[in-house]
Order: C-alpha cells, then structure tokens, then sequence
C-alpha cells in the first residue's frame, strides 16, 4: 500500500502548505503528467543519462511550473481555485502536445530509473524512503523554522500577518512552487513506479490529495494543519482504496465515495472549529 500511494502521500506534503495559506491547487495532477512526461521524453531521446538528472529535472520543472501560478495569484489577484483550474488545463494540455499524444513505453526507460523505483533499501521500497524524507523535512520546517510560522500566520490573519511585516505575495509564490516541485518530484516517482509515461496519469489526484489532507485535520479556510495529520490522513485514504478495490467496488463508487468523506471532514471541521471558538470567548473576561 506505501508502494503503491506512496507520490500520493508526497503530493499531499505540497497539498498542505497551499491549504494553510487559505488557497488549494487543484493542478497537481496535470503539473505531475507534464513534468512526468517532460522527463520521460528527454529520457527517451538520450538528454538525461541517469536516474539522479530525471529526478531532478522533473523537480526543477515543477518548481518553475508552481512559481508561475504562485506569480498569477499573488501578483494577478487571480482567485487560487481560479488560477489552478486554468493552469489545470494547460498543463494538461501541454502534455500531449509534447508528446504528440503517444506515450513513452517501458524500453525506453532507463534501467537505473526503473530499478530506482522498484528497488529497496534496507528492506524498504526506495519510493517509501523518499515519501519518509520529505515528511520529516516538512514536519521539521513547519514546526521549527520561521517561514514556516509565517505560512500558518498567513492562513490565520493575512491581514495582521502584513501589518506583522511578513510579505504575503512572497509567502505565496513560494508555497506554490514548493507545491510545484513536489508536484514535479511525483512526475518522476510516478513514471519510475510504473515504467511508463500516458497523458491522462495521475488524472484525479488532487481530490485522492485534497481528502488525505482534510480527513488529516487541516482547514480549507488556512491556519491549522500539520505534517502529521496529512501523513495520517494519506494512509487513510490509501486504505480506502486498496480495500475498495479488493472487494470489487467500482471506480464511480470508489470516487463517490472519496467525495463523500472529503464532504463529511469539512463539516466536522467547521463544527470542531466553532466549538472551539465559542469556547475561547466564553473563556474571556468581559
């Protein structure tokens, strides 16, 4: 199940810094292909020799892929669902425009890139220990370092996060390319895993990403959120679908399903959030 969800859990790190901002990206699945696409036909035509420049190539592209709707909603601002839902179909687009509708096959993947991805270390899937890094990288950076306070500000109050002297349009470019490279990132691990490369991969991503991170307990409306709970939330998720899958539930229900818990997370969350709320002011000395 890590194997197999494991760009799912990666993606929903990216997911989670733009959530604790108050914007969503609902493109990381179309960045994913193209980014994914992009690598697989340089692979392809000999211009990346190893599995190190794929893997870095893709999260470079991604980066600038992100930044450019980081520049569009924090320079144009353009509503983020907005944003994403064009950028959504650009990328999208852009990937079979690349690759001329055609698809990159299992030969011309490169060995160590293939091996990479079905290879262990220690006993574990190196897919696995890429999605255990980037979680202990961004639980360190949310928890302990200052820019990763100001996203939460940012989330919180962006107005008193301004008057505070923290730079709104700055935080936001950088969250969508974080958001973009880890999207990038996934392009290569999802092309590794399964030794090809299709147009319409990873087609639905972000509600399978969206629900990890709200069943993990962060708020659509920004501030409140943490690595933990999105990790927790991915695996979730993971299980759903590996086990809806074993007793022979349908695709249309399984994303029904999907549809129905992310409803349900946010409806709890808003209960749970204004009980919280009402408490803290009853908890005030008039």
């Amino acid at each position: 199940i890590f194997k197999n969800y494991a760009y799912t859990m990666v993606l929903a790190f990216g997911m989670l810094l733009v959530l604790l901002i108050g914007g969503i990206d609902i493109s990381v699945g179309a960045t994913l292909a193209f980014c994914g696409m992009a690598g697989s036909l340089l692979m392809k035509n000999g211009v990346l020799p190893n599995c190190f420049t794929v893997y870095l190539f893709t999260t470079v592209m991604g980066f600038c892929c992100g930044t450019l709707i980081g520049l569009v909603i924090a320079k144009g601002k353009v509503i983020p669902i907005i944003a994403t839902l064009g950028f959504m179909y650009i990328y999208r687009g852009l990937t079979y425009v690349i690759s001329d509708s055609t698809w990159v096959g299992i030969a011309y993947m490169l060995t160590d890139f293939k091996d990479f991805a079905q290879n262990s270390l220690l006993g574990v899937n190196h897919l696995v220990c890429i999605t255990v890094v980037v979680f202990l990288i961004f639980f360190f950076f949310l928890k302990w370092t200052t820019f990763g306070r100001q996203i939460y500000a940012v989330g919180s109050n962006a107005e008193a996060a301004e008057i505070s002297g923290i730079k709104i349009a700055k935080i936001k470019i950088l969250v969508y390319a974080i958001c973009g490279a880890i999207a990038g990132l996934c392009g290569a691990m999802y092309t590794g895993y399964y030794a090809t490369a299709q147009n319409d991969m990873a087609v639905g991503a972000e509600m399978d990403v969206i629900a990890a991170c709200v069943i993990g307990g962060v708020s659509l409306t920004g501030g409140q959120g943490s690595a933990v709970g999105v990790l927790m939330g991915a695996i979730t998720i993971a299980i759903i679908g590996k086990s809806l899958s074993m007793v022979g539930i349908g695709a249309f229900w399984q994303q029904a399903l999907k549809g129905a818990i992310i409803l349900l997370a946010v409806v709890v969350n808003v209960l749970v959030q204004r009980g919280m709320d009402r408490r803290s002011l009853e908890g005030r000395e008039i």
